[in-house]
């Protein structure tokens, strides 16, 4: 089903190239989410000793065959979810991706990742989250559509968008417009929109990189009157809702 569209001549559909062919796994953990909405200013040093651990689990798990990449992100804002447009309205049927941990494994199709799963490497990993999390969520996908890889070899402020919507098919096609704003006004260069393989309380959870601060991109963004009128009024159209995670390089 195609979304309804409120035009702008200033945005066209976001160039995009063909979708990656990887498998993705995301898992989301609250660690220690803050109490109010807003910048994470602080790591404590049990979470900084966490995701140390995390992280040389992870190369371990870059060990196992097909597995091409483990990243791990330490969040740094959290916006006040439950007040964003569309979840408000239907708060408690929503899972808030309230995740101040989140992991990223990459596969080399996604025919592989129960394999990858199925690794004691994996198991390693999960289990060290698992002892750690107040909650976790796994999230198997594939690549539905791209702008450009996400670079994660360098430091940047980097976005998981969890959205949910009434219709999975009209949200990833308002994908398209959504992304064009984005590459006009944001100067957007890589997106990959990561839809579930599973039954999944988001119907897609897009990621991408900023190469500025999580404060620089706040104001590049939010301030604009074409951000409520085209991204927000677009939203609200086609009943979907976005919650965005900032978040860096663990």
């Amino acid at each position: 089903m195609n979304a309804h569209i409120t035009a702008d001549p200033r945005y066209s559909k976001a160039h995009l190239i063909d979708p990656s062919p990887y498998g993705y796994i995301h898992i989301g953990a609250e660690i220690s989410p803050p109490s109010r909405p807003g910048p994470i200013l602080r790591r404590s040093p049990e979470k900084r000793r966490l995701e140390n651990h995390l992280k040389g689990l992870g190369r371990q798990l870059e060990q196992v065959d097909n597995v091409v990449k483990v990243t791990v992100y330490d969040a740094v804002g959290i916006p006040p979810l439950q007040r964003l447009p569309y979840v408000r309205e239907r708060i408690n049927t929503i899972e808030l991706p309230r995740f101040d941990v989140a992991i990223l494994v990459e596969t080399t199709s996604p025919t592989v990742i129960p394999e990858a799963q199925a690794s004691q490497a994996y198991d390693a990993l999960l289990g060290a989250l698992g002892e750690q999390a107040k909650r976790t969520r796994v999230t198997t996908a594939r690549n539905a559509k791209r702008i450009g890889d996400v670079d994660k070899t360098r430091p940047g402020t980097f976005i998981f968008n969890h959205f949910v919507a009434d219709d999975a098919a009209v949200m990833v096609d308002l994908f398209d417009y959504l992304a064009g704003w984005f590459e006009v006004e944001a100067g957007l260069d890589n997106s990959t929109l990561l839809t579930p393989l599973e039954e999944s309380p988001y119907v897609a959870i897009n990621h991408a990189r900023s190469g500025g601060s999580p404060v620089r991109l706040a104001a590049r963004v939010f301030p604009k009157k074409s951000f409520r009128d085209y991204v927000l009024g677009n939203l609200q159209a086609n009943n979907v809702g976005a919650m965005p995670v900032l978040y860096r390089l663990a």
